[in-house]
């Protein structure tokens, strides 16, 4: 009958001695630690041959791009950087202490590699985190640390905004040769899958690659890791900022040969399209790197500011010829057949230069010619008259005369007058066919040089 409570009570005991067996795993990591670390230094390479190389394994891990200044040319990230090596010194038979095969003490306990970023453009150079390394039983050390580092980086912006750049990260020992430390990769790229996506820039790769460089002032190879960053710029933002707005002011400038010449307002179309155009330069030049290499957009702009002043120019010689007096030149006849017919048919301009009161004013001077011919009859009509009055021929004679010359001097009057318009008015139909034609190559001129941006940014 007490078969079974006896069974059954050897099983509690275990459980009401266990918080003493986390002790003893307690006391003896302490003891591990103390027998571990009783005759250690950490000053000295942890190797049993002296003549060996220490492999150590990089691996980094990148987490976030805080800022990149293209000024400055200064690359800011957050890594996480992970070196691995084996420390023949502290090395245990995890049997002899409850099993335990791995701690975690400070990374000053141990030795370290001191593996540093070569470009790096922090004023501080401040190192890596000091946080834990994990020791195991068969002395391999592993050592997690996550670093804010500032990097050199050579910054291209031909192709601002539409750019790419490629960051590299190099780490190496800054004492130890390849003979002391040799120094590796432990993959391809760098990690990022915990990489958090930056609102400018897009991370296409981040390959790595084993360098062993002899440098001028010591015979011993060095090795290094260099991590290649791929970038690439989203260009949404200065899309919408800064060449849409180019673009549509630039269309603006080709308009200023489409306002009429009495409107007073061409020149200072112009010349408000030149200055919103300069307020964009001085935006642009203000972020980028004073380098020989010009930006993409900003060799628009440039382009587009030499356009808007040959525009300028020419509507200022246009509006000259516009304006020219009845003291002017007849049209040439080589401007006449070219302007006047081939290139008004070309920009499809009828009736160029007239206005609504030129037939009025060609029918007041034919009335008035008419009227100046009946003030010239009227001399006959008097001289029957006078004849009927019995008025002497040779008075009549000389009164006729008078009023012959009279009216030959209106009538040349009137025939300066046209001809004075008519020069005027063909003046005024070369400075039109003028405007629409520059007007329609300088809309092409536009066109060709946005297309050809987007074509060089693709």
């Amino acid at each position: 009958l007490g078969r079974g409570p006896a069974a059954a009570r050897p099983l509690q005991p275990p459980l009401r001695v266990s918080p003493g067996c986390r002790g003893a795993q307690g006391r003896l990591a302490y003891k591990l630690l103390h027998d571990l670390f009783a005759n250690y230094s950490s000053a000295l390479r942890p190797v049993e041959d002296t003549d060996r190389a220490l492999n150590v394994t990089l691996q980094v891990t990148l987490s976030q791009i805080i800022d990149m200044d293209e000024r400055n040319q200064v690359l800011t990230s957050y890594l996480w950087v992970r070196q691995t090596w084996l420390d023949a010194h502290l090395t245990w038979d995890k049997d002899g202490y409850g099993g335990i095969d791995s701690i975690r003490i400070p990374s000053s306990y141990v030795w370290r590699p001191d593996i540093i970023l070569y470009n790096n453009a922090d004023e501080h150079f401040g190192g890596s985190m000091e946080t834990n390394v994990v020791l195991r039983s068969d002395g391999h050390i592993m050592w997690d640390s996550p670093a804010i580092t500032k990097s050199s980086c050579k910054v291209d912006v031909s192709y601002f905004p539409f750019d790419g750049q490629r960051c590299r990260l190099t780490f190496g020992s800054w004492t130890y040769n390849g003979n002391q430390i040799d120094l590796r990769n432990q993959l391809d790229t760098g990690d990022l899958t915990d990489f958090v996506e930056n609102v400018e820039w897009e991370v296409l790769g981040m390959p790595a690659t084993r360098n062993v460089i002899t440098y001028g002032c010591c015979s011993e190879p060095y090795p290094d890791v260099t991590y290649t960053l791929l970038l690439r710029r989203r260009a949404s933002f200065y899309i919408f900022n800064l060449l849409l707005p180019c673009i549509m002011v630039s269309f603006l400038a080709p308009l200023g040969f489409y306002l009429p010449a009495d409107s007073g307002e061409k020149v200072s179309l112009g010349v408000t399209v030149l200055l919103a155009l300069t307020v964009f330069q001085l935006l642009v030049a203000e972020s980028m790197p004073p380098s020989e290499s010009v930006p993409l957009i900003g060799k628009y702009y440039i382009a587009t500011m030499t356009m808007i002043t040959a525009s300028t120019a020419l509507t200022i010689f246009i509006m000259n010829v516009h304006h020219c007096g009845p003291g002017a030149r007849p049209v040439p006849p080589w401007a006449r057949r070219l302007i006047l017919h081939h290139m008004a048919r070309l920009c499809c301009v009828y009736e160029v230069g007239e206005s609504c009161k030129s037939p009025q004013r060609a029918l007041g001077g034919r009335e008035g010619v008419g009227n100046a011919g009946g003030l010239g009859e009227s001399p006959g009509e008097g001289q029957v008259g006078t004849e009927a009055g019995g008025c002497p021929w040779d008075h009549c004679l000389c009164h006729h005369d008078t009023l012959l010359r009279n009216v030959g001097y209106i009538a040349g009057c009137f025939r300066r007058h046209r001809a004075n318009q008519r020069r005027t008015g063909e003046w005024k139909k070369v400075a039109k066919v003028m405007d629409r034609f520059f007007m329609w190559v300088f809309f092409l001129m536009v066109f060709l040089m946005s297309v050809l941006v987007l074509g060089n940014a693709a």
